[in-house]
Formats: C-alpha cells, structure tokens, sequence
C-alpha cells in the first residue's frame, strides 16, 4: 500500500507538471497571435499552475520520506503544507482573472486570428481531460490532499479553456463582452475552490479527527474482537498517508495480561484490514476501573 502510494503521488505531480509546462508554450504562442483576454487569463493561470505543480511535487517527495530521528511521526504535514501554498497561489491567479475580466468587460474589443486561438484551446482541453482523468484516479485510491489540490488547477484550467473557446467564437460574432464575461465567472470559481483547498489542509494541519465514517468503522472493528467489552479515548488524526489511531479497549478484569495483549493485537490486526498504512496505539484497560462517563462505545 505504501509504495503504490508513493508511486500514484509522485506520478499524477509529474504529470501535472509535465502538462503545465506544455500548455504554457502553446497558450503564449496562441495569446500572441490573438490577443484575447480570455486566452491571458488562461495563460496567467497555466503559469501559477506550474509554479503550484512544482512546490506540490516537492513537497510530496520531502511527504513520502520515511521517518527519522528529528521527525518521529514521519513528514506527512508536509502534503497539508502545500495544500495551504496551491490555495495561496491559486487565490491570486483567481482575483488577476477577476481584474483582468473586470477590465475587458469595461473596454471590450475583438479577438484576432480567432482560427488560432480555438486550435490551441482544443488542445489544451484534450490534454487537460486526460490529467483531470488520471489525478481522479489517484485521489480515489489515495485521497490525496495535495493532488487534490492540484487537481482543482487543472479542472478550473478545464472550464476556462471552455470559457477561452466560448469568448472566442462568441467574439467572432460581435458580442465583444464574452471574452471579459467569463474570465470573471471562472475567477470567481476559482476563487471558491482555493479557499476550501485552504481549509481543509488547515484542519488536516491542526489535526483533525478521521472522517464521522472511518471513526464508525475503527469501533465497529474492535468491538468485533472476542473478548473487548468497549472502548473509549478514541482518538484520530491524520498526516498525509498515515492515519493515527490511539484507543482504550476495556477487558474482563481477570484476564491475564498474555491473553489482554493477544486481543489487543487480534483488534490490531483487524484495523490495519481496514487502515493498512495506520500508525495504531491500543492500551488495555480493567473494564472495571473505566468510569461510566468516559466509555465511548460498549457491547
């Protein structure tokens, strides 16, 4: 599970790069030929793609390092950290797009060499499709809070290429305000998708408890262990691959403690069934010295 981790991360940032920097050279070449807002906007939005993209594959790389003496839990905040940068820099890409519509829906003028500027925006809606394809992939399978961020670049990148080509052909048409009109609509878009990136690699970064779901789950699967009457001090987190798991299984008071640890480790050995790569903590406890107030869950 670890290394296909690693391996779906490092892969799906690669790409990303790798595409940003393509689309870069293809979208300065179009908005040279056209000069279409729209087509700026994309650009603009390619470039703080790329820079994102690299900060995200480095802070994955330095994420997937195992851990050391200076770093006991391991590196995973950093994915969380460049979740907080993309948000950042997606921020501003969103409000130079609302500036920069704002002022071509106040002066509008037509597109140039429109034929250009439509070849190029298919292309890069092509190649976009594909990545957007491959990083729903990996979040599926890794839920990634980086690639995740990474993939709301390239799905806003997706729409605007659509805005880019509808501005366009609509410019062809005489309706000169298209092209300002939609650099604002995905700005705004944009903008919404940054701050809740923001969010979530904040609460991830202040340790938040695992989803309501894997919560159930973690109890469900202890109180199936033969022997474990309850359980309390549920406590979760999670750091970028790896989820912590600490809990208090409460036992018959007369058990041996040769016994008390096999079923611990039985509840061990269910969870990671379900949380293969979890960093798990179990303390045993007498069930009758836990205080009624503090058990969580009981059969």
């Amino acid at each position: 599970m670890s290394s296909s981790y690693s391996r779906l991360v490092t892969t799906a940032a690669t790409a990303a790069t790798l595409v940003a920097g393509l689309l870069i050279i293809i979208k300065l070449v179009a908005w040279f030929y056209t000069g279409s807002a729209s087509m700026l906007a994309s650009l603009t939005d390619s470039l703080l793609d790329i820079s994102a993209s690299l900060i995200n594959l480095m802070a994955i790389r330095y994420a997937l390092a195992p851990p050391d003496e200076e770093h006991r839990f391991g590196h995973g905040k950093a994915e969380s950290l460049a979740g907080l940068a993309q948000s950042a820099f997606i921020c501003g890409s969103a409000l130079f797009l609302l500036f920069n519509g704002v002022a071509h829906l106040l002066n509008p003028a037509p597109v140039a060499n429109a034929a250009t500027g439509i070849g190029v925006t298919l292309f890069s809606l092509a190649l976009t499709g594909l990545l957007l394809l491959y990083q729903r992939y990996v979040i599926r399978k890794t839920r990634s809070l980086a690639i995740q961020a990474d993939q709301l670049h390239y799905r806003a990148d997706l729409l605007l290429n659509l805005a880019v080509l509808l501005a366009i052909m609509l410019s062809g048409w005489g309706w000169y305000r298209a092209d300002g009109l939609f650099a604002v609509l995905i700005g705004g878009y944009i903008l919404a998708g940054a701050l809740r990136i923001g969010y979530d690699s904040v609460q991830m970064l202040l340790d938040r408890r695992l989803p309501d779901e894997e919560q159930k789950r973690i109890i469900e699967c202890c109180l199936a262990v033969e022997g474990v009457q309850g359980l309390h001090a549920l406590r979760t987190r999670r750091s970028g691959r790896t989820r912590f798991i600490q809990l208090h299984l409460e036992l018959d008071d007369h058990l041996p403690l040769v016994r008390a640890h096999r079923i611990a480790d039985t509840a061990e050995r269910t969870l990671r069934q379900q949380f293969a790569d979890a960093d798990i903590i179990i303390h045993m406890d007498p069930v009758s010295v836990v205080p009624f107030g503090s058990r969580s869950e009981s059969k």
